[in-house]
């Protein structure tokens, strides 16, 4: 899993919310967990390459 984090602010209607986190409470998940695997799955889908090893915007030195 990846070392750092970064934050994103998502707005959604109430009634989705309280829905999402009851469905995650049941499966013993966090909303951040589904969220984040949801983001895994979407990039894997649409094929965009990323390293979870290195920073973000850094480049690899030996």
């Amino acid at each position: 899993m990846e070392n750092k984090t970064a934050r994103i602010t998502v707005l959604i209607d109430p009634i989705k919310k309280k829905a999402f986190e009851e469905l995650c409470a049941a499966q013993d998940l966090t909303p951040s967990q589904v969220v984040r695997q949801l983001i895994r799955d979407y990039l894997q889908t649409h094929g965009a390459s990323y390293d979870a090893k290195n920073k973000l915007g850094s480049s690899t030195q030996p």
